[in-house]
């Protein structure tokens, strides 16, 4: 899926790969590499002008920990509300604050300012005009200071953008999501897979890590395989089993894992050495509380309790 981050316009990044309550050597090494690959990385801007009232960008995982969640566009199919609401139970678990959901129509004007995650639903073709619409409200009062005339296009069925601007930052997710009606196996699989892949990026700012390895196990919903499918259509049968076999098809035991660390992490930037020391230093404590919580039935929708750090 795509991931942006973007000051003033644009900002780049250079990213710096895999789980029991008495982790053995393997386990231990195999997250904290993956911490660094998915955490750990170093922002560099290319702004299209310097505008010094923008404050200085803090990535830190917990920013968005009881944020609210504004749905526009279509009205959630009962299978995204349903990803949407187990996800953001996860979340009110391990952080401690709730994540207020509202849909507020076609637009953004009735979602309100502040710690807002903006998520638009679409099931036919890509909204190109309302994504453009929906930057431009963001850009009003956040003041990112967008270039004018410069339309943005939608390039895959799940893409997300963090601006930051003078006024804060915001995020904007573009989602597709099932057609009214009943949904196939398959389907329902690809359009929980990426709703989860994004929500879990947006609120935590793990970046993609490229897995190269078809034969090593999947060990982190961040991994994906590099895949083909620029000439199929996004809702057909070859792209949705193409995009599904590229990585785990929901949250992986790493990834609740890193949520807890988020959580806890007694640091300002987390995409810093200090939350990896942090993480370290904890790990057995983050391993019993991930316990837990992937124990918890009430997850099982959003979890792919197959990836693993054992070898197959």
């Amino acid at each position: 899926m795509v991931r942006l981050f973007s000051l003033l316009g644009v900002l780049c990044f250079s990213l710096g790969l895999e789980a029991q309550a008495t982790p053995l050597p393997g386990d231990r090494d195999a997250f904290m590499a993956l911490a660094k690959k998915g955490w750990v990385y170093e922002l560099r801007t290319a702004m299209w002008k310097h505008d010094p009232l923008t404050p200085p960008i803090v990535i830190n995982g917990r920013d968005l920990a009881g944020a609210a969640i504004c749905v526009v566009g279509e009205t959630p199919h009962p299978q995204s509300r349903a990803v949407i609401d187990t996800f953001r139970a996860l979340m009110a678990d391990v952080f401690g604050k709730p994540l207020p959901l509202r849909y507020a129509g076609g637009g953004l004007e009735f979602c309100g300012t502040g710690r807002v995650v903006y998520i638009r639903l679409y099931s036919d073709r890509p909204p190109h005009v309302a994504l453009n619409a929906d930057l431009r409200r963001m850009d009003e009062v956040f003041e990112f200071g967008l270039p004018r005339g410069r339309e943005q296009s939608v390039i895959s069925p799940a893409q997300a953008q963090t601006f930051f601007g003078r006024k804060g930052r915001a995020t904007h997710v573009l989602v597709k999501q099932p057609a009214p009606g009943d949904t196939t196996d398959l389907e329902a699989a690809f359009y929980a897979s990426i709703m989860i892949e994004e929500l879990y990026q947006t609120f935590t700012y793990g970046m993609d890590i490229l897995h190269f390895d078809p034969k090593a196990n999947f060990v982190s919903k961040l991994e994906e395989f590099p895949v083909y499918l620029r000439n199929f259509p996004w809702d057909s049968k070859r792209y949705m089993q193409g995009l599904l076999s590229s990585n785990p098809s929901g949250l992986c035991r790493f990834d609740v894992f890193m949520l807890h660390a988020l959580a806890e992490a007694p640091v300002e930037n987390t995409n810093s050495d200090a939350f990896l020391e942090y993480i370290g230093g904890a790990f057995e404590r983050l391993e019993s509380e991930t316990d837990v919580t992937v124990a918890n039935p009430d997850y099982a929708p959003i979890l792919d309790v197959a990836c693993s750090v054992t070898t197959q």
